[in-house]
């Protein structure tokens, strides 16, 4: 008994004295079929023993780059990658051996908002045509599961896939045909990280710090209304689900999101910039940020609430790099507010990142912009950028115009295009003072750019938003 208490006890003491090892482990999003970001400097990172010595040999370079795991078992490794092309190989060494097959190198964009981004075509998109041609080994998705955490995180439950016919109906639609358009314009790999959830405000998507250091934007957040089905709670969604990928190195990011926002929409301009902000400094660079200006709805209640947070999604545009598309024409049922032509959105987005940050030439991505009004005695003419081809209407007669004296109460008006203007009345204002185009819940107006692009909805006052035009 005595020999055999011997040995166990020599037994616990070596099994606590001889070292243990740790075997090297990656995120999520480093791993087989991801898309690196084409000539920048990446990151790829992970964990390993403390002191541990971690190799990494990338396919498309001659180089080894070493370094060493650092107190807290953790360990980065930064490397410039080529132009567009793949697939290539990475290995990393530590006291194990892991190897990263079918890389490929392109542009690489994170896809982000509520349920407008989220929408897939199983949601009942009408895009089963696309699904069977989906198939395409240069376009690759990240989809991260709904994650809140009180913390930032450090990693998801997640892994890249090549586009194939049943992931494409799962991935966010409007992100597909972004990123398809994406790659036939430059014919490089694309990769999508999806992050959206529907019904998020964008508080959820936002830093603790960046909310609560803003009295402003910490009492519009107090305001929001708990749900059972999404959460309001500022940084959740921040920290589950977009800190553990900042270093993951990104092209730019597209937006669809403010649905959830617009009883808060006083406060939406500052949220949303200061949201792209933090992003940018999370990411130390101030990539491009493309999103969507929310479409038509009826269900929004009040006749003009919707209207103010578009307007605060257009003064957004102050902040730089930034760029919005117009989607009034895109509804196919005013009473549903998840319209289902994300085709065009995702084209829309597109055309705007080919544009602004590719430098395509020839493509037109701007809507026509309000830029300033002149009274010409009982009339108001309307001055607009984007607009030097000249305006169209789809229809007889120009809708969705309203005009007001200084007494504040807006009519329907007549308006007439002139050239690349447009000049409104009613016979029983004599003295006009403010026009509103489309600045209703529901405006689908018919005023085009030649080019065939919406006006984007405007006031020319900046009268209390408690204002409502009154259709009548």
């Amino acid at each position: 008994m005595k020999l055999a208490a011997r040995c166990f006890i020599l037994a616990v003491i070596s099994s606590v004295s001889l070292p243990t090892f740790a075997d090297v482990r990656l995120p999520a999003v480093i791993g087989p079929h991801m898309v690196l970001q084409q000539k920048a400097e990446v990151t790829i990172w992970g964990w390993c023993d403390a002191a541990e010595k971690v190799k990494l040999k990338p396919g498309w370079d001659t180089a080894t780059y070493t370094t060493t795991g650092s107190s807290s078992a953790k360990w980065s490794i930064k490397l410039m990658t080529p132009a567009a092309g793949g697939p290539y190989e990475i290995v990393v060494n530590g006291n194990n051996k892991i190897v990263l097959d079918d890389i490929m190198i392109g542009e690489v964009w994170l896809c982000s908002g509520q349920s407008n981004m989220e929408m897939s075509v199983n949601w009942g998109l009408p895009y089963q045509d696309e699904v069977v041609n989906a198939t395409d080994k240069n376009i690759r998705f990240f989809y991260i599961p709904k994650t809140t955490a009180d913390y930032p995180q450090d990693d998801v439950k997640a892994g890249w896939t090549i586009c194939n016919p049943e992931d494409m109906k799962r991935f966010s639609a409007a992100a597909y045909f972004f990123g398809k358009t994406i790659r036939q314009n430059l014919n490089v790999p694309v990769g999508l990280i999806n992050a959206s959830w529907s019904g998020t405000p964008a508080e959820v998507w936002t830093p603790t710090e960046s909310i609560n250091n803003n009295p402003a934007l910490k009492q519009a957040a107090a305001r929001l209304s708990p749900s059972n089905w999404w959460p309001v709670t500022s940084a959740a969604t921040y920290n589950g689900m977009i800190n553990p990928i900042l270093k993951y190195a990104i092209a730019g990011a597209i937006w669809y999101q403010g649905e959830a926002n617009v009883k808060t929409a006083s406060t939406y301009q500052e949220l949303l910039s200061t949201m792209i902000s933090s992003w940018r400094n999370a990411w130390q660079k101030e990539f491009p940020f493309y999103f969507v200006q929310i479409a038509p709805y009826a269900g929004y209640g009040d006749s003009s609430s919707s209207a103010f947070l578009r307007e605060a999604q257009t003064k957004a545009l102050s902040t730089p790099k930034t760029g919005m598309i117009v989607i009034t024409d895109l509804v196919d049922n005013i009473n549903d507010i998840h319209p289902k032509m994300k085709k065009e959105v995702g084209i829309r987005l597109a055309n705007y990142a080919l544009s602004e940050t590719y430098g395509k030439q020839g493509i037109v991505y701007k809507s026509p912009f309000y830029k300033n009004m002149k009274i010409e005695k009982d009339r108001i003419r309307i001055y607009f950028d984007n607009a030097d081809k000249g305006l169209m209407s789809k229809g007889n007669t120009l809708t969705e115009f309203f005009i007001a004296s200084d007494d504040e109460n807006f009519v329907p008006a007549n308006a007439k295009i002139e050239n690349n203007t447009v000049v409104v009345w009613n016979e029983n204002i004599k003295k006009p003072f403010a026009v509103r185009f489309a600045f209703r819940n529901a405006a689908m107006p018919n005023l085009f750019s030649k080019e065939g692009l919406p006006v984007n909805p405007f006031r020319t006052d900046d009268w209390p938003v408690h204002i409502v035009i009154n259709k009548k």
